[in-house]
């Protein structure tokens, strides 16, 4: 059989870069798959959610800009699927235009992800131009033939697929920009480093995070990650997602879940996992 894995596109985006270098990972243990390209981040999480796809690889947090919110967004709300694997990817954006120099260009597309990691380029190098948001950093490519006086934010892969010049690399505002994704399926997590969850209190009162992390700080167990999202019930109203750097099916963390739960309203773990360094295998 082969497993199908959702990831953004079209073809070129970091999100399908790091489905390749995964889908590599996967051919080497006798595993085909077969690239599947949505064009938005939520897509891709409902595709494997509704059974469209086996496996879905979406950016969750960059080193420079953050979290990703839609991914966090569509998990909670897709709480079906569980966390198979984390991937960390070296992101190395490129300014892409037929442009003869950076003078001619007036307007630059990408993803709001990308844009902000070259916020500071932006400023020195095109302090003038006008920022677009795209659904993805490929998405404006396909339009630079049409208008010199437009660039694109994107990989160098992208602009070799699609035959396009680069006129400055690299651009992001840090050498060492990488992007975390997660690699999500209906089946059960394996096991593995890290324990990712999602829960939200049951009233927004002072103090009503104190309750939550001391259960895990007096069991020493160390959080790599926690943010709030809001609800979207009400003003104020917010969800928590929290990283643990520990296994739930060791019986410390799943004691700490289980007083957990008691000063929730909703209490969603989306699994355990293991994180790894990945690059482009030579053959892309």
């Amino acid at each position: 059989m082969t497993s199908l894995i959702a990831h953004l596109g079209p073809t070129g985006t970091n999100a399908e870069a790091a489905a390749f270098a995964y889908a590599h990972l996967l051919h080497q243990q006798g595993i085909q798959t077969q690239l599947c390209a949505y064009p938005s981040i939520a897509q891709t999480v409902r595709a494997t959610a509704q059974g469209q796809t086996h496996l879905t690889v979406a950016p969750v947090e960059n080193s420079i800009e953050g979290s990703v919110p839609i991914t966090l967004d569509s998990l909670w709300q897709c709480d079906r699927l569980q966390i198979q694997q984390g991937l960390v990817l070296p992101i190395s954006h490129a300014l892409i235009s037929t442009a003869k120099e950076l003078a001619d260009i007036q307007t630059v597309y990408s993803h709001p992800q990308a844009l902000a990691q070259c916020q500071e380029w932006l400023e020195q190098h095109l302090p003038h131009v006008q920022l677009l948001a795209a659904n993805s950093t490929t998405e404006a490519l396909k339009h630079l033939e049409e208008n010199p006086h437009i660039g694109a934010i994107a990989s160098q892969r992208a602009a070799e697929l699609y035959g396009m010049p680069i006129l400055a690399h690299p651009i992001n505002d840090r050498p060492d920009n990488c992007t975390r994704f997660w690699v999500l399926g209906l089946q059960p997590s394996t096991g593995g480093s890290h324990t990712s969850l999602a829960f939200s209190v049951r009233a927004n009162v002072p103090g009503a995070l104190v309750g939550p992390l001391q259960v895990f700080a007096s069991r020493g167990i160390n959080l790599s990650r926690i943010e709030s999202r809001p609800t979207k019930r009400s003003l104020g109203d917010y969800l928590f997602f929290i990283d643990l750097e520990a296994d739930a099916s060791h019986p410390e963390v799943q004691t700490a879940l289980d007083e957990l739960a008691t000063y929730t309203e909703i209490l969603k773990i989306f699994g355990s996992y293991n994180i790894i360094s990945i690059d482009l295998p030579p053959s892309s």
